[in-house]
């Protein structure tokens, strides 16, 4: 069966359709990443869009559901160059059938070279999946909305150890909540439209603000719950949750022309020089300037473009990384953040118990 993919510019590939005839649109955007493919369609931060990826082969090892980031493939549709169909391991499922059994259409043999450098030189764009058997459909507005305020209505408890975490919910990656986990956290989520007083009511000791889907702003409502909440409990917020704390103290935040999604992007520490490699999927970021009418300092900076990677607060214990420390996929360069996150909260409960 054939295919194709077209995009907003008039730009249009052909390829080969693997799943049932159908039509999809979402925001067109690229992952650099040699490997972890199966981390990338299930990140609900890639809610929405048409992945392509750009490593010339894709589906290797199969997917196995260890791996994945939510209980669902999130992508609206899945775009590679050439579709392994060798063998794989015993427990693992082809890519083709994992994105067919959920109704997302995948697309080979696309000139994803071609894809991706259209999209470096004018920016993500709407683009639309459509089997050949069906017509061009007219196009949608991307949703700019954030989640129906219904969704994740109740927390939840995991885990027994001695530090409690509230984990506030913007549609995390399952590697965050396991990596607190694996370090004997007892781990509350909380939904990002919860009521202000619920980490009070849980007793929380620190919190950690997820990552998520989608343009900061949208959450703007939120702000002084959040601004709340990081003032009076250790914060650590990575990806969607580092560019709400900074909207919260006052900083701006805006939409990159393709965004930072691969395995390898460069970030220097301000405070030691060191460079080391991070995992990274966005579209937006704080914007520098916005940083001088709040208390922040840079910790981190993109090598590449020079973006703001990190924050610190220099009064209080609040922390943010705009990359993915949990490594998944990814280097693991980064890991030392959630420990370092976890010794304030346990220094910062010593004083509490002592006062």
């Amino acid at each position: 069966m054939t295919g194709k993919l077209i995009l907003a510019n008039g730009e249009s590939y052909n390829g080969h359709w693997h799943g049932i005839p159908a039509s999809m649109q979402g925001e067109v955007v690229f992952f650099t990443g040699m490997t972890g493919y199966e981390e990338v369609i299930t990140d609900p931060s890639y809610k929405g869009q048409v992945i392509v990826f750009s490593y010339p082969l894709i589906g290797q090892y199969g997917i196995e559901t260890l791996y994945a980031q939510s209980e669902k493939i999130q992508v609206n549709g899945i775009i590679v160059a050439e579709l392994y169909d060798g063998p794989l391991p015993k427990h693992a499922t082809s890519l083709a059938q994992f994105a067919e059994s959920q109704g997302v259409p995948l697309l080979s043999g696309i000139d994803t070279r071609s894809v991706i450098q259209t999209v470096r030189e004018t920016g993500t764009m709407p683009a639309q999946l459509l089997h050949a058997e069906l017509t061009e459909q007219p196009w949608k507005a991307l949703k700019t909305d954030f989640f129906p305020a219904g969704e994740n209505a109740e927390s939840k408890q995991l885990g027994d150890g001695p530090l409690h975490i509230g984990l506030v919910d913007f549609h995390y990656k399952s590697s965050i909540l396991k990596e607190l986990l694996a370090l004997g956290c007892t781990v509350s989520v909380i939904p990002y439209n919860a009521p202000a007083e619920l980490p009070e009511s849980l007793e929380v000791d620190g919190l950690l603000f997820s990552n998520g889907p989608g343009d900061p702003q949208a959450l703007n409502s939120r702000l002084p719950v959040y601004r709340t909440w990081a003032e009076r409990y250790p914060s650590f917020g990575i990806c969607l949750g580092h560019q709400v704390i900074a909207a919260a103290f006052g900083a701006k935040t805006t939409k990159l022309a393709y965004g930072h999604r691969g395995a390898n992007h460069p970030v220097k520490n301000k405070k030691t020089g060191r460079v080391s490699m991070s995992s990274q999927n966005h579209s937006y970021v704080v914007e520098a300037d916005s940083l001088l009418d709040t208390p922040f300092d840079v910790l981190y900076e993109n090598v590449n473009d020079g973006s703001i990677e990190g924050l610190n607060h220099p009064h209080l214990p609040i922390t943010t990384v705009q990359f993915h420390p949990e490594a998944a996929p990814g280097p693991a360069d980064h890991v030392a953040l959630f420990h370092q996150f976890l010794e304030t909260v346990n220094d910062m409960k010593k004083v509490k118990m002592h006062a």
